[in-house]
């Protein structure tokens, strides 16, 4: 039966698991630990291996096969990587949500990789880890798909720093199944035959667990909690009872490689690895496993959001039309392969999107590009702007509707396709950009000023059409130095307004962090604020139901237009109410 490709975008999940001290020690002996590691064998000041939490998501990973149709007689696990990001506690509740990704072709005879990540939550509200594992469908190849991006890892030309021998026994996988992972594989020797092994295989995570040991006695003994990150490529079968050596080269600090070799033959059975080690960042706001949209990330302030993202640890889609200042031209693919390229350099993930935002289709390509590339969306920065300034007389419609169809119309036409994919998330954070023109007024940019404010009203109703979904919709007036303002502010000020001045405010407003929905903040220059509309408590100018006339509206004018005690509304049935209130006591 060939392999599902429809499976990929599908979800893996929800996922909840409980598990008590005693799941934490039974996979602490199933992966090797013994009465030297009483840390992780014995309940008092007892230590969770960071490996555990591959054997809290099996039913996870085998989603991953079950959901591709992978066949089952040729199935390994291909890559796994780890990103632990609190503490693992010795008990309580997991619930891990993910999607598959990708599903990648080797070529007929080679087979086919399908790749799944999740994340999981303890029941504490804490995000414990996310996981990236690749099924390797060793029968699935050759159906005609794009083959998987090409990664590299250089080992020293040395000895490695460190060596730790183990030794499973012939019955570990009999014990090390009992965490969950019963695949028939390692323990039914007719299975394994019909598989073309001469009888069980080790579980390739037992042989991790063993090794995840020796990193975290080598690197950080004693405080398992430090692996901050473990990853690696299976690349050969080991059977049980065959003694391993962990190979590990140290790196920068708090970075190590590492491989497991076959002592016996000096085959490497797990290859690529990677440990990093180290304090919490307790402090450090991270996008690991979140994928991210920025319109107009070709240059200046989205180039700015586009990299910082990547940086920490975000997948981009990199739209930028390449169009003029003014929208026209029939735009170029430069600018965004350029910004793909340096988040690449980085180590980064990224993929370019050249659609316009000023068409619903365009809106659509470009949410697709990341349901396409990365399986998701999380977060999307509606920046892509153009500027067509003339004093109000002078407005023709067309520049009118040009400004309009980018600034608001766009943020209509990728927010709508991307609000539909957060939604089935139940998670998502969308960014509009309003200006200082917008919320205060500039002389000379109706319709940008237009189109500015026009986003703010966008955000009050798609703030609540989101909450109930954890889409959270905010929106931020950056004051930076771009090619819109480069020729309206002084040489002088332009100079020190680096677009990097507004990035921490966008990207905590993206973050999961973030604690406000609605709100609006202006950023630049390295000075931030909030803005909001303001309503003033009011006045009854004429009691009892009477029409005012104007002079009594003229009478009242100073009371009326007071801000004093002025109140900012969540939505309109909250101002309403005041109103009838208002009605009611001065009435």
């Amino acid at each position: 039966m060939a392999l599902n490709l429809d499976a990929v975008g599908e979800k893996l999940g929800p996922l909840t698991k409980s598990y008590t001290w005693k799941d934490v020690v039974l996979y602490a002996l199933g992966v090797g630990a013994g009465p030297d590691d009483l840390h992780y064998c014995y309940e008092k000041g007892l230590k969770v291996i960071p490996s555990f939490s591959i054997a809290t998501i099996f039913d996870i990973l085998a989603q991953i096969g079950l959901k591709a149709n992978v066949n089952l007689a040729g199935v390994l696990h291909g890559e796994q990587e780890l990103i632990f990001h609190n503490p693992i506690p010795i008990e309580g509740e997991m619930t891990t949500e993910g999607r598959i990704t990708h599903i990648y072709d080797k070529g007929e005879g080679k087979g086919a990789l399908v790749i799944g990540e999740s994340d999981t939550y303890h029941a504490n509200g804490k995000k414990l880890f996310t996981s990236v594992c690749t099924v390797f469908g060793r029968l699935d190849g050759g159906f005609g798909g794009d083959n998987a991006p090409r990664r590299e890892l250089e080992f020293p030309v040395r000895e490695p720093d460190a060596v730790v021998e183990a030794h499973p026994a012939d019955s570990q996988p009999l014990l090390y199944r009992l965490s969950g992972d019963l695949f028939h594989l390692h323990v039914d020797p007719e299975f394994a035959r019909m598989a073309g092994f001469e009888k069980p295989i080790m579980h390739g995570l037992c042989t991790h667990g063993y090794a995840c040991r020796a990193l975290c006695d080598t690197l950080i003994p004693g405080e398992p909690e430090k692996a901050r990150r473990m990853a690696c490529r299976f690349s050969k079968p080991l059977y049980p009872g065959v003694s391993i050596k962990t190979l590990i080269w140290k790196e920068e600090e708090g970075r190590a490689l590492w491989r497991v070799v076959n002592a016996r033959t000096g085959d490497t059975v797990i290859d690529h690895g990677v440990f990093e080690y180290g304090d919490l960042p307790a402090h450090r706001i991270r996008f690991d496993g979140h994928v991210a949209i920025v319109t107009g990330a070709g240059a200046g302030l989205g180039r700015a959001y586009a990299l910082e993202l990547a940086r920490r640890g975000a997948k981009v889609v990199v739209n930028d039309l390449g169009g003029a200042r003014d929208g026209s031209g029939a735009g170029s693919s430069t600018p965004a392969d350029q910004v793909v390229a340096e988040i690449r350099a980085l180590g980064g993930e990224a993929v370019a999107s050249y659609d316009s935002v000023a068409t619903p289709e365009g809106g659509e390509r470009i949410v697709q590009t990341a349901l396409d590339a990365f399986g998701k969306l999380d977060i999307l920065i509606n920046n892509a702007g153009i500027l067509r300034d003339k004093s109000f007389a002078k407005m023709e419609p067309e520049n009118w509707h040009a400004v309009l169809d980018v600034h608001l119309n766009g943020a209509y036409h990728v927010s709508r396709p991307a609000f539909a994919a957060m939604r089935e998330n139940r998670y998502g954070r969308i960014l509009m950009t309003t200006s200082a023109a917008g919320l205060y007024g500039n002389f000379g940019q109706t319709n940008y000023s237009a189109a500015k404010m026009g986003l703010v009203g966008l955000m009050n109703a798609m703030k609540l059409e989101g909450e109930k979904y954890n889409i959270k919709v905010n929106t931020i007036a950056p004051l930076a130095a771009s090619r819109l303002t480069e020729d309206i502010l002084p040489p002088d000020l332009f100079a020190k307004m680096k677009p990097e001045y507004a990035v921490p405010m966008a990207l905590f407003l993206c973050s999961e962090q973030c604690p406000v929905t609605g709100s609006i903040y202006n950023a630049g220059l390295g000075f931030y604020n909030r803005a909001a509309i303001l309503t003033g408590p009011g006045v009854v100018p004429v009691k009892e139901g009477r029409i005012p006339t104007i002079e009594s509206v003229r009478d009242a004018m100073e009371a009326l237009a007071s801000l004093e005690a002025g109140k900012e509304y969540g939505q309109l049935a909250e101002q309403l109410v005041d109103t009838m209130e208002c009605l009611k006591s001065e009435g």
